[in-house]
């Protein structure tokens, strides 16, 4: 039996590992472990690109970003490139969103029938001095993620509020006898890591350990990563007590997404559609959380890249977990192959449905590229058993054994015995795409971007304004250095 209808529900920079039903020792979120329960978690699921509008863009296409050309954050989606929503309009099936979409606008034709106090990129734009790729500048506004920290309340909290409500308000009023595709778009737990006090509370007495490998002698001296952080300088502001009222604010409001959850799914219930609905909550990637003193999203450790995904449906087995890999693809393949019965055939994803109906798939890889603010060049991401493979154009390979390394805490690309292996993964990787080609033809795209706004020296003067504001709000900017 299919769904009559789905429901995807994206939140933003949730990492995979902070979830009960994964196995994570503190946070609290019942809502999502139900949610599991109920069907099916994917234990191995990423995004297609460390960063807001590129892994929003493949989210929505079911393409890579080589493909179409969403870079960056000033790179937004914009309708040109088919989404799953156009397939589904042409067989008359409706869709609308409710909430954050972040796409260049609400004009453009994404997909969407209806829009719901959807929040879009700034000036149609975005953030442009991301898109300076030749000399990284040091983004100032970074400060901001240290300095908005501990209980209260935000402008994107509130927003959250508004969007659960609304998403409620549409299922129980809009819902009904046709066929229905509702995304609803969180914004928790993106930074400011500001939490609601009495999500915040949960954690107040919690003794939260500093992050892995958060000492100086213990993080990675890769090269492409030094000049990531020589551009993303969050850790230059933080001590040992914002650390961890950081993270406390984090798990909070992990627990406050949590909670609009559990609202929406009640909703749903209420309105007698749950047995016809297929549910799917996933994130646009998650976020580093001071590991290795890292911060935000951005990069390929598992913090960064993987990303919840947890699904249920009248043909969802509850209780499985799948560990065959998926991503973000799969989920415009899943959505279309539900709702119209196929899928476009230059997709390279495959609907979850299937895929958690068969035995894990150790040989299936999933793939990620990051072409956007703080990488000095192009990176990619192969993910396939056990191991995880990054390249770097202009620079020496990382690889980490995920079985016996789960931390990602040894880069064994420089073993004479993963020779083999490597090249295997290389030859893979240039199957899918030519690394040095993506990365010419991303910067020169980013070039033409930055000279049409003055040129490099201009935006890097006015800086960047750190998260795209709610609704309603204005962008701050913080000029750069370099």
């Amino acid at each position: 039996m299919s769904a009559k209808n789905i429901i995807v529900i994206m939140s933003d920079e949730h990492a995979n590992k902070v979830l009960g039903c994964h196995g994570h020792p503190l946070v609290k979120t019942p809502n999502l472990d139900k949610l599991a329960a109920d069907g099916c978690r994917f234990s191995n699921a990423y995004t297609n690109s460390p960063i807001c509008l590129p892994g929003r863009a493949a989210f929505a296409t079911g393409r890579y970003v080589n493909e179409t050309g969403y870079w960056d954050n000033a790179h937004p989606y914009d309708g040109k490139v088919d989404s799953w929503g156009h397939v589904l309009r042409d067989q008359g099936i409706r869709s609308v969103s409710v909430g954050k979409l972040h796409y260049k606008n609400a004009t453009d034709y994404t997909g969407f029938d209806q829009q719901i106090l959807p929040m879009h990129v700034v000036g149609e734009q975005g953030d442009v001095l991301g898109s300076v790729r030749d000399d990284l500048p040091r983004r100032m506004k970074c400060r901001s993620m240290s300095d908005s920290i501990g209980p209260g309340e935000s402008s994107y909290t509130q927003y959250d509020r508004d969007i659960t409500e609304l998403a409620c308000n549409w299922i129980k009023e809009e819902a009904g006898e046709e066929r229905f595709a509702l995304y609803v778009g969180l914004v928790a737990p993106h930074f400011p890591l500001i939490a609601p006090q009495q999500f915040y509370d949960l954690y107040k007495d919690v003794d939260i350990p500093m992050p892995k490998a958060y000492a100086a002698s213990e993080r990675p001296t890769h090269p492409w990563l030094q000049q990531w952080k020589e551009c993303w300088i969050h850790d230059e502001f933080f001590d040992d007590d914002k650390v961890r009222t950081a993270l406390r604010s984090y798990l909070g409001l992990c627990s406050f997404l949590d909670d609009n959850i559990g609202k929406i799914l009640k909703a749903l219930e209420q309105a007698g559609l749950a047995e016809d609905t297929q549910v799917i909550y996933t994130s646009d990637h998650g976020d580093n959380m001071g590991a290795r003193g890292l911060w935000g999203k951005s990069t390929f450790f598992e913090e960064a890249a993987a990303i919840p995904m947890i699904m249920t449906g009248p043909d969802i087995e509850a209780g499985t977990v799948c560990e065959t890999p998926v991503s973000l693809v799969d989920c415009a393949a899943t959505i279309t192959q539900q709702m119209v019965g196929t899928t476009p055939e230059d997709w390279p994803g495959r609907s979850l449905n299937q895929i958690a109906n068969e035995a894990n798939d150790p040989g299936r890889s999933v793939f990620s590229e990051y072409h956007a603010a703080g990488a000095i060049s192009g990176g990619f991401m192969l993910r396939k058993g056990r191991y995880k493979y990054i390249y770097y154009v202009g620079y020496e390979p990382q690889l980490f054994d995920l079985e016996t390394d789960p931390e990602e805490l040894n880069d064994i690309a420089g073993q004479p015995e993963m020779t083999s292996l490597l090249q295997s993964f290389e030859a893979e990787l240039r199957s899918i795409c030519d690394p040095e080609e993506v990365d010419g033809r991303a910067k020169a795209d980013q070039k033409r971007l930055v000279d049409k706004n003055g040129g490099r020296e201009a935006v890097v003067a006015k800086g960047g304004f750190g998260a795209t504001p709610a609704p309603g709000q204005h962008a701050e900017f913080a000029g750069s250095s370099n």
